[in-house]
């Protein structure tokens, strides 16, 4: 599964819910803020397969946090539910807990900051963003677009390992006005701890979202999988299944409505990090044959909308955007992109995830078959973290 998502910062023209039973974690919050950018996306594209990172929405804001000031800080606070007391010792372990040797070979968390030439940057701001999300730095000459482009996509095809070649456009740039770039890429491949055999992956009917029914891959195996039926605050019931990765501290889960003729549209808005920790309290232990497509999905989304609607407005105001801690210079977001794609076989998840800010039964065991539009989310169970979030209506 890969990610990019990528934030231009300029200098402005003018101047040259659910009641929790428990506190919820840092990576549970950043990626609440990153379920709800997912959650409008979804409803613009109803029919359709979408794939984006929650927590690579989350990463990309939370690396320009240190910088902002006033309202524009007030804002990505709020949206991302963070304290005002400083969340960057949190955030510095969460990234730890993501990135841990355990996961080395699951994920990979790369952050990197592209300044302009001659752009100079607050040392507190390098500082936080050094410690609390690791993030490198390289200096790129944006009077020369198309060799920037090339240098920033050079960084992310590496860091996915090869999964998002490209990010961003050179026409993203402003030669005058681009100030700096800020990376955020995830890469997860996942293993499943219980393997699809491919000799078991069949044509079988799915009935997409448009209502019509094609033939798709669909593997099969027979095991012990964790599944369980939920109710939305309506009553509308629709089933759980996990499927975790080798080594456990990562799974994906699987989610569509039990009754065959209600859409997926109808469960999607109650979804949240609390709804899915609920989930590990009612799933049970099944031996069942679980019938499941493969599926490749990818996914450009522009954030500036789904965050202007959230509230995260003045970090792309030329007028209102307050960086001040970020440089001395005025800048604003002039571009903020997500990139994401997800490929499931049988062997397991292949993810990888780039987010850039620009500124600028013994006898008979039961089946399970996922023959219908579902909702997936990849997560890192230790820390309650929704690294990747899906809806696929045709595999």
């Amino acid at each position: 599964l890969s990610l990019l998502q990528v934030s231009c910062l300029c200098v402005p023209h003018d101047v040259c819910g659910v009641t929790r039973v428990r506190s919820s974690s840092y990576g549970e919050r950043g990626s609440d803020l990153g379920l709800q950018v997912f959650l409008r996306m979804v409803q613009n594209k109803p029919k359709e397969n979408v794939v984006m990172s929650p927590h690579g929405v989350a990463s990309v804001l939370g690396v320009l946090l240190p910088g902002a000031h006033g309202d524009t800080q007030h804002q990505l606070l709020k949206g991302l539910k963070y304290k005002k007391t400083g969340p960057y010792k949190m955030l510095q372990k969460l990234h730890k807990a993501l990135t841990t040797k355990s996961n080395a070979d699951i994920v990979t968390i790369a952050n990197a900051l592209f300044p302009n030439e001659g752009f100079i940057m607050k040392e507190n701001f390098l500082t936080a963003s050094r410690e609390n999300f690791m993030c490198e730095s390289q200096t790129i000459d944006y009077s020369d677009p198309e060799k920037a482009a090339e240098t920033i996509n050079e960084w992310v095809k590496n860091r996915t390992k090869g999964q998002i070649p490209s990010l961003v456009k050179a026409d993203m740039f402003d030669p005058a006005m681009t100030r700096l770039v800020a990376v955020n890429s995830i890469y997860f491949k996942g293993l499943w701890k219980s393997r699809f055999q491919a000799k078991n992956t069949k044509p079988r009917s799915f009935t997409a979202g448009d209502g019509k029914t094609y033939k798709v891959p669909m593997m099969s195996q027979l095991s012990v999988f964790n599944i369980g039926q939920a109710s939305t605050p309506k009553g509308l019931k629709y089933t759980v299944i996990e499927l975790p990765y080798h080594g456990n501290s990562m799974s994906m889960f699987i989610a569509l409505p039990s009754e065959e003729a209600k859409p997926l549209s109808a469960i999607l808005p109650h979804i949240s990090t609390a709804t899915v920790q609920s989930w590990t309290k009612l799933l049970v232990q099944r031996r069942m044959r679980l019938v499941m497509p493969k599926f490749t999905a990818e996914e450009e989304v522009d954030l500036e909308g789904p965050l202007t609607a959230m509230g995260i407005k003045d970090i792309f105001s030329p007028k209102k955007a307050d960086f001040r801690h970020l440089s001395s210079e005025a800048v604003f977001v002039s571009k903020a992109l997500q990139k994401a794609k997800i490929e499931v076989n049988e062997d397991g998840t292949k993810a990888s995830a780039a987010t850039t800010a620009i500124l600028h039964a013994r006898s008979s065991p039961p089946w399970m078959t996922v023959d219908r539009p579902f909702l997936f989310l990849i997560r890192h169970n230790p820390t309650g973290t929704i690294l990747f979030a899906g809806q696929i209506n045709k595999p």
